[in-house]
């Protein structure tokens, strides 16, 4: 199997609940990776001489980060699948939301029982819109450890009608707009129906960072503040990006040579965090970011030497951001991260 075979049996597989991705990044078989889901291994390229109880033993902890195995280095990817937000009610409040969380990196679906709500959601930039009853709507949402439930409907029963639904799915986060009140008396009702309460007093409400927003965009800016804090606060890696898959599964110039840089381990406070890739086609173009300034830029500058000296073996490159160093190229933190090169 070639590596975008590899690729594409990964994005098939993006919504399973436990994916890791194995990559030798030093050693015997340097750039053969194993796509590992419950664990089973679904996919392997290069070598393919690490046993699948040993693939095991390396994916048990459920964290990213580097392991040692039969004298080789690996980079072990628990991988995120992508951010869901799913959005009960499409007022003003919740079309703000729609606006930045798209621009974070959350796919957006939003339940709307009324037509011209509904619509004001898709021209607020959803990625999907399901105009129906907020009970048939929640039927098409199987919910997973990656979808976020936010609930910001017009009243208290529309709130349980979703609350009911949401709290017997699987799900990362649940949120919920109301004032202290409405929620106690909410939670106080679902509990006498039989609801756990402990269950009830992990919802998220009153929603938001407390910053003492007033207007729907500030309320929206401390609701998505609350649910990037969520989202970052879970040990896996941001996984790969739809655009990054393109060009990793050859859907997008596939005879284009390309180097992918990844951050495999970091100390200190630096920009990124472990797992962030940049993929380097040959002509000098980069699709994402492993942090800017002039260390970024002297990663693409060796993997385009890579490139041209067509060099297959990848390997490890270590860039140390003293405080100094960082505050020369504006960034506001240093640190130290390793990056794994390779061409691909």
């Amino acid at each position: 199997m070639n590596l975008f075979e590899l690729y594409n049996v990964l994005k098939d597989g993006q919504k399973g609940r436990n994916n890791f991705l194995v990559t030798v990044v030093q050693g015997n078989g340097t750039g053969s990776r194993y796509f590992l889901a419950d664990g089973e291994v679904k996919a392997q390229c290069g070598s393919g001489d690490i046993e699948t109880e040993r693939l095991r033993e390396l994916v048990q902890p459920g964290e990213s980060g580097i392991a040692e195995a039969d004298g080789r280095r690996l980079f072990v990817e628990s991988l995120k699948q992508p951010a869901h937000l799913v959005i009960c009610g499409a007022g003003h409040v919740a079309q703000q939301v729609i606006l930045l969380a798209g621009k974070v990196g959350f796919t957006v679906t939003v339940l709307e029982d009324r037509v011209s709500f509904a619509g004001e959601a898709l021209r607020a930039g959803a990625d999907q819109v399901i105009c129906d009853s907020f009970e048939n709507a929640l039927k098409q949402i199987p919910g997973s450890e990656d979808t976020y439930f936010l609930v910001v409907t017009r009243g208290h029963r529309y709130d349980r009608v979703c609350l009911e639904a949401i709290l017997k799915k699987p799900y990362a986060y649940v949120g919920m707009m109301a004032s202290r009140g409405r929620s106690a008396l909410l939670k106080k009702q679902m509990e006498e129906d039989g609801f756990d309460r402990k269950v009830l007093d992990e919802i998220h409400t009153p929603v938001g960072l407390d910053i003492h927003a007033e207007t729907p965009e500030e309320i929206a800016v401390s609701i998505v503040s609350e649910l990037i804090k969520e989202k970052n606060s879970v040990r896996k890696t941001s996984g790969y990006d739809a655009e990054l898959l393109d060009y990793l599964t050859g859907e997008k110039e596939p005879d284009t040579k390309k180097a992918l840089a990844t951050i495999v381990a970091r100390r200190g406070s630096a920009p990124r965090g472990i797992g962030t890739k940049m993929l380097v086609l040959e002509d000098g173009r980069i699709i994402g970011t492993i942090g800017g300034g002039c260390m970024e830029s002297e990663v693409q500058h060796l993997c385009l030497r890579m490139l041209h000296e067509e060099s297959a073996q990848g390997q490890i490159f270590t860039v140390d951001m003293t405080a100094s160093q960082a505050e020369e190229e504006g960034l506001v933190c240093g640190g130290t991260i390793q990056v794994f090169m390779e061409v691909i």
